[in-house]
């Protein structure tokens, strides 16, 4: 099992002159910091709109910056949002390639919808059809980081005529390929189609065994590569402190961990909000008590951890904040039970860049290596297992793509630089350029 970190860029009310770049710098300094430890993925989320619970619009660029301070560590966008109205799909090609030509070869494409009012009403993206686009656009753009010339399409939700889309990613045929899932029929979804699962949901291996039972079954069952390689993986968010004193930890990482929580059903499930005047908060330090998220729903006691915690039938987080120990173990359940990656989630709430930085060295010291020393053989066992899998999922494909067919490439389709609109002074500036490049011309 792998271990990744995972970004919203939190960043709760009130904000002063300085907070927003003193974020992104810090979460900088922990990637850098998290790939000198030997971790192993670093995932950044797209989200607009989203004060105080997300402040991580412009992923790309953020993930640039953070390749240019590192050298190992995978760079996961989870995810590009991929309904039209968010993004073009041939933007979307364009930035991934290039962030993996300037990361050498490190990025993860992690993809998904959305589902927040503020941001689908913002971008003008209609929620009954937003997994439909996903699922077009999820074709477009794999295909445009492929084929040289991209021959186009005529969609449901858009078309692109024939062009080469540049530059062309490193990693080949085009970086591993995720979809957000926040619920077990998306990870259905997800196998399905041959990609990697990135659940976001907070969930305990007992429930996270079902997942990756459902997953694999379903891949074998019924797989059908969408993309043009089988990203076999799924993966579990928990919320995430480690210090060799239990209270310690928590009184250090739980409260972010609640915020998460809370700013999260803000956006998705309760929330009123007014862009700009609304105190995320402020409203949960009133509420926390009736929601579940008491500061005081978890002593230091020694037991085993989990990633939920109830109290008068309320569910609260907790995930892996506690000692080494109790994170060891709380880490081996989800590998035993088959999760192929465990990301951690340290940057919420008011959480403190030294307190992050301060648990990430103390986990790498006494918890990482163990994980580490296994993952080469069970990967290895895990790909050996999956070669015939994978092998019956490309071919899948490879029978549909030949029932439904794809535009063939129009070799006598150009395209003009001099549209005849320009009138007689473009037809006289080709006719020389003509010339000037003919027999003779000089270079």
């Amino acid at each position: 099992m792998k271990i990744g970190v995972f970004y919203e860029h939190q960043l709760p009310k009130p904000w002063r002159d300085g907070d927003e770049q003193r974020l992104f710098n810090d979460a900088l300094e922990q990637i850098e910091l998290a790939d000198r430890l030997g971790i192993e993925y670093a995932w950044e989320v797209e989200h607009h709109f989203l004060e105080e619970y997300s402040h991580s619009s412009a992923p790309e660029v953020f993930l640039a910056a953070a390749s240019q301070r590192t050298k190992r560590i995978r760079l996961g966008h989870g995810v590009v949002l991929l309904p039209g109205g968010y993004d073009a799909p041939a933007r979307v090609a364009e930035r991934v390639a290039t962030l993996d030509l300037v990361s050498n070869g490190r990025v993860e494409l992690g993809t998904g919808e959305s589902s927040s009012e503020m941001e689908l009403k913002g971008f003008g993206v209609a929620r009954e059809t937003k997994r439909r686009q996903w699922e077009e656009n999820l074709e477009v753009v794999t295909r445009m980081m492929v084929e040289s010339p991209f021959t186009g399409y005529q969609g449901e939700f858009g078309s692109a005529p024939a062009r080469n889309v540049v530059p062309k990613p490193v990693q080949k045929p085009h970086p591993p390929v995720w979809v957000a899932c926040s619920r077990r029929d998306m990870i259905h979804t997800a196998a399905q189609k041959g990609i990697g699962a990135l659940s976001f949901a907070f969930v305990d291996a007992d429930e996270a065994v079902h997942w990756v039972t459902d997953y694999y079954g379903t891949l074998e069952r019924e797989g059908v590569a969408a993309t043009y390689s089988v990203n076999a993986n799924i993966s579990v968010v928990s919320a995430f402190m480690c210090h060799r004193d239990e209270q310690t930890a928590i009184d250090r990482g739980l409260d972010g961990a609640h915020f998460f929580g809370y700013s999260l059903a803000h956006y998705y499930i309760f929330g009123q909000h007014r862009p700009g005047l609304t105190n995320i908060w402020k409203e949960f330090q009133e509420r926390r008590g009736t929601m579940g998220f008491s500061p005081d729903i978890v002593k230091a006691n020694g037991e085993p951890l989990g990633s939920k915690i109830m109290q008068d039938g309320l569910g609260a987080v907790r995930g892996a904040i506690g000692t080494p120990k109790q994170i060891r173990d709380y880490l081996k359940n989800f590998e035993e039970c088959g999760v192929d990656q465990l990301i951690l989630l340290f940057q919420g709430g008011r959480n403190r860049h030294e307190h992050i930085c301060e648990s990430l060295e103390l986990f790498a010291k006494e918890v990482l290596p163990e994980f580490q020393d296994r993952d080469p053989r069970l990967s290895a066992d895990k790909q050996k297992r999956l070669e015939p899998v994978v092998e019956k999922v490309l071919a899948r494909r490879e029978a549909a793509l030949r029932e439904r067919g794809r535009p063939p490439l129009d070799e006598s389709y150009l395209v003009s630089a001099a549209p005849q609109a320009w009138g007689p002074q473009a037809a006289e500036t080709l006719a020389v350029a003509q010339r000037a490049s003919g027999p003779g011309a000089r270079s």
